[in-house]
């Protein structure tokens, strides 16, 4: 098959920020199909004015400059999602192709992808990665009802479009066919776990550790994602707060960027446990994350507690996982249950910071239940949700939408975990 990709915030390796893309897309070009990519180029100073093309393992990936960044106002960010899928358009209309697989968010990506679909009489498969538009609503960045009315009118034409739909969690396929959408074309298909890459590195720990005066040898917490609204780092900074009240030895590693990092900062400073139990670091490259898990006793996947966000299927999530470290969630959802039924770490929805923080210092410097986590969430990572498995499933979803066959979707890919 000759794929037209289409992701706005494609990602590699060398980038900070989820893979998910181009994993999937990798695994295409090694099972014998031509990929093309059309993503954004978003750095904020590039001399470049229009497309260019670069090779990715195999993968064509064709950049549009777009500048982006999570600093940006929701009104610059909603310019730069249409900036890019009226470039996109253009772009996947002249590419062709057998198929497209277009993946929000932005949901967006559909003003590219449903007119080249149509235009080259070439089926569409849309992802979705979040519930668009009910996030955004949910948290209050989108309350023009002008705009929601446009965002549920753009939602539903993305999938009356499509011939299949590929849900990242069970959650995400339960608000698709709440639109109507047929169950039986909805695949289920969550990100991943790199379980080669991200398999424990004992030297890499030590490294990690030793370039860090302030570690040592303490029990280490990570967060490593986006300082974003929704997920609500400075949660964490409640539960350092008692933590230092308890007088534990736990050290908690923040890295990213995003528009909430400076508050999360001066709450730390506020809350007086700023660079005495709390550290901050920026967005690392992906290739350095499986380093930072090798180093930490427990790693987490934070977001505030809505309905809209428990659907969630955050990358820090299965590269938790992959890395054998045990996994912190602070949300309801399914990754709540699958935390509790499998026993890979501490789930604390509704737990008080004070609660959090006695059972976080209990368990953190507990080795059997460190060492019984971890191999349950290596685990989870090896049956459930391995890249290749699930690159796998990908493929066979994109070949039986070609083949005229969407029902099977639902068939390939459940989603029962």
């Amino acid at each position: 098959m000759k794929v037209i990709y289409l992701h706005q915030y494609f990602t590699t390796p060398e980038m900070s920020g989820g893979t998910r893309s181009y994993e999937m897309a990798r695994r295409m070009v090694a099972a014998g199909h031509e990929v093309h990519m059309v993503t954004s180029y978003r750095e904020m100073n590039t001399p470049e004015k229009s497309w260019f093309k670069t090779e990715e393992s195999g993968i064509h990936v064709h950049w549009y400059p777009v500048p982006y960044s999570n600093n940006m106002s929701f009104l610059q960010r909603i310019k730069a999602f249409f900036d890019f899928a009226m470039a996109a358009r253009k772009k996947a209309v002249k590419l062709g192709g057998d198929i497209i697989f277009a993946s929000s968010t932005p949901l967006t990506i559909a003003l590219p992808a449903v007119p080249a679909s149509r235009k080259n009489k070439i089926p569409l498969v849309f992802e979705v990665r979040d519930l668009w538009p009910e996030m955004p609503i949910a948290v209050g960045a989108l309350q023009n009802p002008l705009l929601k009315f446009a965002a549920h009118k753009l939602e539903l034409w993305a999938y009356r479009n499509s011939q299949a739909v590929v849900a990242l969690s069970p959650g995400m396929k339960e608000g698709v066919v709440r639109t109507g959408f047929p169950a039986e074309k909805v695949a289920v298909i969550p990100n991943g776990c790199d379980n080669v890459e991200f398999q424990f590195d004992a030297s890499a720990a030590v490294r990690f550790r030793k370039e860090r005066n302030w570690l040592g040898s303490s029990p280490l917490f990570v967060y490593a994602g986006t300082f974003g609204k929704v997920n609500g780092v400075d949660y964490i900074i409640d539960v350092a707060e008692q933590l230092l009240k308890i007088e534990s030895e736990i050290k908690i590693l923040l890295v990213g960027s995003g528009a909430e990092r400076e508050k999360t900062i001066q709450m730390a400073k506020k809350k007086k446990v700023y660079e005495k139990n709390v550290f901050i670091e920026g967005a690392m490259p992906k290739s350095e994350i499986p380093g930072l898990l090798s180093a930490a006793t427990m790693a987490s996947n934070l977001v505030i507690d809505l309905p809209e966000a428990r659907a969630n299927s955050a990358n820090k999530f299965f590269d938790t996982l992959a890395s054998g470290t045990p996994i912190f969630i602070n949300h309801g959802g399914w990754m709540h249950e699958l935390v509790k039924s499998t026993g890979c770490g501490l789930a604390m929805w509704q737990k008080s910071p004070a609660d959090v923080a006695v059972e976080l210092d209990s368990k953190m410097q507990d080795p059997q239940w460190l060492e019984k986590a971890g191999r349950a969430a290596r685990q989870l990572a090896e049956e459930n949700f391995d890249r290749e498995k699930l690159a796998d499933e990908l493929i066979r979803v994109l070949q039986a939408v070609k083949n005229k066959c969407p029902e099977r979707a639902a068939y390939i890919s459940p989603g029962c975990y």
